[in-house]
């Protein structure tokens, strides 16, 4: 069997809202198109800006939502971005508690939602710098890279018009190209070379290695067939693979992933083994396992990239739940890869992911877990510290009443 993608988006590239950037130049109206993949809106305001600004007067406009569209060197536009952030992350002065102000103290809860609004100021307040691009993909400043192999990636064929974008999604799209040239090892793929996945530009990467190494170490049902719901980068389709399933049927209604997905599985050798439908959730059919890791947390993604993090009212994870028992053969089982996070939170109690486990005619067989491993359990100094530090991944595995 060959790699396929069954009705192949087209094109792979998604496109995003494009408006338009308007300024004054030379005495003139100038406007240009505006692209944001993040979906973030035009500054309300844009203004020229060039090496003669200074960091604390950018940072000013910045934060009244005044977009800075540069004209001068481009390399002191970096350093300028990286002053700004300094700016967003320095320390916040506190006051002091007293009888008249006593210290404010926050759930858990709370203070998620404070830290995404902090997080959301910021990315704003960073996307203020602003970038015109030919319709070349060349950018016409002093010591301007040449990105477009990145941008071609990320957009898609060079058009007949140029843009308007901020720096710091540049930064992050030029961050992506590289990531996916050089691939990352996967130690459950085997040895090197032929253990690494290549993430796209917008496919979340499989950073967290605990949940990839539940799916290598739990003793497989059935060796025949697998689907993986929500492939992604493929990588979990990959393991199952490796480990000797004979056929696997992924699924995901992202284009980019699906792209992403069929390139990883061809580069592994994995071609005759992996068939990679467009679909929401389940394939037709029914198999004796079926793999899901779907986001994480119950709320709104603020941007397409923290889809694979953010799903809100848990609706892929109840979707899953709810279509398992359809899709599965007797006796066999369903993977639900899930990081109790949202608990510790307090964002979704544990017994709410058991009464849909109940509702949905499925019983818990057994389930693996364990300990986060990523950099921000160790970071004090994250308002999530201690969520984090709890937090545990479990491969529940689930099967039917």
């Amino acid at each position: 069997m060959q790699s396929s993608v069954t009705n192949p988006p087209s094109p792979p590239i998604l496109s995003p809202a494009l408006t338009h950037v308007v300024w004054q130049e030379n005495g003139h109206t100038c406007e240009d198109e505006w692209r944001s993949e993040r979906g973030a809106p035009i500054p309300k305001r844009v203004v020229l800006a060039d090496d003669t600004l200074n960091a604390d007067s950018a940072y000013r406009l910045a934060c009244a939502g005044t977009g800075m569209l540069w004209r001068g060197d481009f390399q002191n536009a970096r350093l300028l971005l990286q002053a700004l952030a300094r700016r967003c992350d320095a320390p916040k002065k506190v006051r002091r508690a007293s009888k008249t102000n006593p210290e404010v103290t926050h759930t858990p809860q709370e203070n998620f939602h404070l830290h995404r609004q902090a997080q959301s100021q910021r990315a704003r307040t960073l996307s203020m710098i602003l970038i015109q691009v030919n319709p070349d993909r060349q950018i016409s400043l002093r010591r301007a890279p040449d990105w477009r192999a990145a941008m071609k990636e990320a957009w898609g064929p060079a058009g007949t018009t140029g843009c308007v974008t901020s720096l710091r999604e540049l930064l992050g799209l030029v961050g992506a190209h590289e990531w996916h040239e050089k691939g990352m090892e996967i130690s459950a793929l085997g040895n090197a070379p032929h253990n690494r996945i290549h993430p796209s530009y917008g496919v979340f990467s499989p950073v967290r290695g605990e949940y990839i190494q539940l799916v290598a170490d739990a003793s497989l049902p059935s060796t025949e067939l697998a689907f993986d719901i929500g492939i992604g980068t493929g990588v979990l389709s990959a393991v199952l693979a490796k480990r000797g399933v004979k056929r696997i049927v992924g699924t995901d209604l992202d284009p980019r992933a699906l792209v992403c997905a069929k390139e990883n599985i061809q580069r592994l050798g994995l071609s005759g083994k992996v068939e990679i439908v467009q679909a929401d959730l389940f394939p037709q059919g029914q198999a004796p396992l079926i793999v899901c890791n779907p986001p994480w947390l119950p709320a709104r993604a603020s941007a397409p990239i923290e889809r694979a993090i953010y799903d809100e009212n848990s609706a892929m994870l109840k979707g899953f739940l709810t279509g398992l028992a359809a899709h599965l053969t007797p006796q066999g089982e369903g993977w639900l890869i899930l990081s109790d996070l949202a608990e510790h939170l307090g964002l979704r109690p544990r017994t709410e992911l058991e009464e849909w486990i109940a509702a949905a005619g499925l019983k818990v067989l057994a389930k693996l877990d364990t300990k986060a491993e990523h950099k921000k359990v160790q970071d004090e100094s994250d308002p999530l510290h201690a969520a984090r530090a709890a937090e545990v991944t479990s491969l529940w595995r689930l099967g039917v009443l």
